[in-house]
């Protein structure tokens, strides 16, 4: 495929399911998918394989490429960092025992959440939890967030975040997920390409988001999302000038996790700038 046609495939890099924190099953994201005009989806589950090969079927199905992908939790400069790896073989023993690792301090983390809450006033909100948890072994931040916006305590999944969820407000708890340099080693040796996901969400300065890239290459990284349904366009471009000048691969990406819950369906991102080399030229 030409350069310029590459830049024209309705690439999607990064989405979730029920399998992690997403609000439909893996057959219906490809479904949705497919229906947007999406030519190429990854579905990223946070640290879990276990939609990909329901979702490769249904991908085969209807006739849309697929990328078996995950988003691996690191810790970083006191802030949880997501790395996607894409085009990862999901049965390579390696990948596989990391993420069973990192999943099995999930469950301590959720309760010490759920009696902060409580200690903040808000009661039973593990157990709320759980029922928006399709997945029992992942009850994350956003299952406490559409727990809290159910019961009527804020108005939506982004406000209880910034008034419980983040560093600093009273649901907010310290975890230590995966080194940087093991999710990407993880990445490598399943055969796939590490991505830093939505990077202008991190919380850090100039110089700390420069610590992090040298990491993240120096680790084996190799590409970094510039469009993200996390980014606004002046973010787009700072991340644009970033891949440039370090000579990482760009990712497009939705980052859709329901119809009500994200700000960007499945295949509407931006274009990435027309110089930058995608990172799908992997994959087709």
């Amino acid at each position: 495929m030409k350069f310029a046609d590459l830049h024209a495939l309705n690439a999607d890099l990064h989405c979730h399911s029920t399998v992690s924190d997403g609000w439909l099953e893996p057959a219906d994201v490809v479904a949705r998918a497919k229906a947007n005009g999406v030519e190429l989806l990854a579905l990223t589950d946070h640290d879990e394989l276990g939609g990909l090969g329901i979702a490769a079927a249904a991908a085969a199905g209807l006739g849309l490429r697929f990328v078996p992908g995950v988003e691996i939790s690191v810790s970083f400069a006191d802030e949880t960092i997501h790395i996607v790896g894409l085009g990862i073989d999901p049965q390579e023993p390696g990948i596989i025992a990391g993420l069973q690792q990192i999943r099995s301090g999930r469950d301590a983390r959720a309760a010490r959440i759920g009696e902060a809450l409580a200690e903040a006033g808000i009661r039973g909100a593990l157990e709320g939890a759980r029922r928006f948890a399709r997945n029992p072994a992942l009850v994350s931040r956003a299952h406490f967030a559409r727990h809290l916006v159910a019961s009527g305590v804020m108005p939506d999944v982004r406000t209880v975040f910034d008034h419980y969820l983040v560093r600093g407000k009273p649901g907010f708890v310290d975890h230590e997920w995966a080194s940087l340099e093991d999710a990407v080693g993880w990445i490598r040796g399943a055969g796939g390409t590490a991505v830093v996901a939505h990077p202008a969400r991190y919380r850090l300065s100039n110089a700390g988001m420069e610590r992090l890239l040298d990491r993240f290459v120096a680790a084996g990284g190799e590409a970094i999302e510039v469009v993200s349904g996390a980014h606004s366009e002046d973010e787009m471009r700072r991340f644009a000038t970033v891949a440039r000048r370090r000579g990482l691969l760009a990712s497009r990406a939705s980052d859709f996790h329901g119809e009500n819950e994200s700000p960007v369906d499945l295949g509407r991102c931006n274009p990435l700038p027309p110089d930058l080399t995608p990172v799908w030229s992997r994959f087709i």
